[in-house]
C-alpha cells in the first residue's frame, strides 16, 4: 500500500502549468499547445454494485484518453478514495509525455474508481471491477486503448478486466491490458519494472555526476508495489536504504535497513510498522531526511511549498506520478535539489507494458532475462537524451524532460494534419 493524501482539486492545471513554460522553450505552435492542454476523451461512469449484503452501491468510475497522435491510449486504473476527474486528466497528460520521452508508441490514457478497496471482499472487489470495465469497454481494446494496473489495483484485476472485455467481444483479447498475471498472457519482469526502472535511472543519474549507488544513502515514500521492489533494488546494490514508509507509518535505521527482512516483515503484518531493527519516525519527517536520494513512491501533491523548502536530499527520483507540485519545484531548484521527473524515472512499468502488449500481439514471449535487457536499453537512451537536452537548453531535468516528450508528440501531430 502508499502513503495517501487527498490529490490537489488543481492536479491537472499544474500538470498544464508545466506545459506552458515547456512550450514557451520549443516555440510550439498555438494551435499544437491548445490541443495538447485538453483531454481528448473523458467519459464519467456511476454504475451499481451488489454488496455481499444485498445492498446496491453507487460508484464513480472515470476513463480519460489525454492524446492519441503516437498511438493507442496507455495508462493505469487506479482504485482510491479521492480519485476524481480532475486527477485522472493529469494522470493521462503524464502518462502522453512519459510513452513520448521513453519512445514508446502510445498516447496517454487513465482511468480510476473512486472507492476504497480495502474495505471491499474479494467478491465485491471482482463486481466492482467487471462492472466498471463494461462501462468503459467503448474504450477499450488492443488497437484503442490498453489499462494497466496503478494505485491499489493489480495482476488479478486485469485478468478481470481483460475477462470481462474478452467476454463481451466473443474472443480471448489478451492484448486489452497489460500488467496480467503470466497465466494468462502476462509478461516477465512487469511487475518488477516500475521499482527496478527507478534504480536505473537513479544508477545513470549518479553515475553522470560521478558518484556510485553502493555509496549513497536512500529514503523510499511508498512501500508497494514500486517503493518496495525499489528499496530492494537500491538495499541489493549496496546502498543504504534508512527509510521506508507505508499508509501506516515509517521507519528509520540510519545504518541501513535490511530491505529483504522489511519485505518479509511487511508481508507478515501488512505494514513496514513494527520492523524491529528501526525506530518509527514520522511519514512527513522522512522526506526531509539529510539523504543522498529520496524516492516519493506514494501519491501526488507530496512535496508542496508547505515543506519543499526543508528537503535536505541532494537528489529526487520520483517513483510516483507527480509527488512535487510545480510551485516546489521551484523552490527546489533554487535550492540545488536535482529532481528527476516521473515522466522519466518511473517509465519502466510503461516500457514493459509496451513490451506485454507486443508479446500478446504476436503470441511470442520473451524470457525475464530478455525483458530486462531491453528495458535497461530503452531507459539508459532516455536518460542520455534528457541530460543532452538538459545541457543543450541550460534547464532542469523536468524541463528537459518535457522538450523531448512534448516535442515528439507535437512532431506526430504536425505530420499527421487535422482531419477533415
Amino acid at each position: 500500500m502508499n502513503d495517501s493524501t487527498s490529490p490537489s482539486p488543481s492536479a491537472f492545471d499544474d500538470a498544464r502549468t508545466r506545459l506552458d513554460a515547456v512550450a514557451q522553450k520549443i516555440a510550439l505552435p498555438p494551435g499544437t499547445l491548445a490541443q495538447l492542454r485538453q483531454c481528448k476523451r473523458e467519459l464519467a461512469v456511476h454504475f451499481p454494485v451488489k454488496m455481499d449484503d444485498g445492498s446496491v452501491k453507487i460508484f464513480n468510475g472515470y476513463r480519460v484518453h489525454h492524446n492519441v497522435t503516437r498511438g493507442p491510449a496507455k495508462g493505469g486504473i487506479r482504485y482510491h478514495p479521492h480519485t476524481d476527474l480532475d486527477e485522472v486528466r493529469a494522470l493521462a497528460f503524464w502518462m502522453t509525455v512519459k510513452c513520448a520521452v521513453v519512445n514508446i508508441p502510445f498516447g496517454g490514457a487513465k482511468g480510476g474508481v473512486e472507492c476504497d478497496p480495502a474495505t471491499f471482499s474479494a467478491g465485491e472487489l471482482e463486481r466492482l471491477t467487471r462492472r466498471y470495465t463494461s462501462e468503459i469497454s467503448i474504450m477499450l481494446g488492443p488497437d484503442k486503448d490498453i489499462p494497466a494496473p496503478d494505485v491499489n489495483t493489480n495482476g488479478q484485476i486485469m485478468a478481470w478486466i481483460m475477462d470481462t472485455y474478452s467476454q463481451e467481444v466473443g474472443q480471448t483479447v489478451p492484448a486489452v491490458v497489460t500488467g496480467k498475471p503470466l497465466s494468462v498472457g502476462g509478461s516477465e519482469g512487469r511487475i518488477e519494472a516500475t521499482g527496478r526502472g527507478v534504480v536505473t535511472i537513479t544508477r545513470e543519474l549518479l553515475l553522470s555526476r560521478g558518484e556510485q549507488l553502493p555509496n549513497s544513502t536512500v529514503a523510499v515514500q511508498g512501500f508497494g508495489n514500486v517503493g518496495a521492489i525499489a528499496a530492494g533494488g537500491f538495499f541489493r546494490t549496496g546502498a543504504k536504504v534508512v527509510a521506508v514508509s507505508d499508509v501506516r507509518g515509517a521507519i528509520y535505521n540510519a545504518k541501513g535497513l535490511d530491505i529483504i527482512a522489511v519485505q518479509s516483515h511487511a508481508r507478515n503484518t501488512g505494514s513496514v510498522v513494527g520492523f524491529t531493527d528501526s525506530e518509527p519516525i514520522s511519514p512527513a519527517d522522512l522526506l526531509l531526511l539529510p539523504v543522498d536520494v529520496l524516492v516519493p513512491a506514494a501519491l501526488q501533491n507530496q512535496i508542496t511549498v508547505a515543506n519543499a523548502a526543508q528537503v535536505r536530499a541532494r537528489y529526487i527520483v520520483e517513483g510516483a506520478n507527480g509527488p512535487i507540485t510545480s510551485q516546489a519545484d521551484e523552490i527546489l531548484n533554487a535550492n540545488g535539489v536535482v529532481v528527476v521527473p516521473d515522466v522519466l524515472a518511473n517509465a519502466g512499468g510503461v516500457t514493459v507494458s509496451y513490451f506485454e502488449w507486443v508479446q500478446g500481439l504476436q503470441s511470442f514471449f520473451w524470457s525475464e532475462s530478455e525483458v530486462n535487457a531491453k528495458l535497461e536499453q530503452i531507459l539508459v537512451r532516455a536518460w542520455g537524451q534528457v541530460r543532452a537536452a538538459s545541457e543543450r537548453h541550460q534547464t532542469d531535468l523536468r524541463t528537459a524532460a518535457y522538450i523531448v516528450g512534448v516535442g515528439r508528440v507535437a512532431e506526430a501531430i504536425a505530420v499527421r494534419g487535422i482531419y477533415p
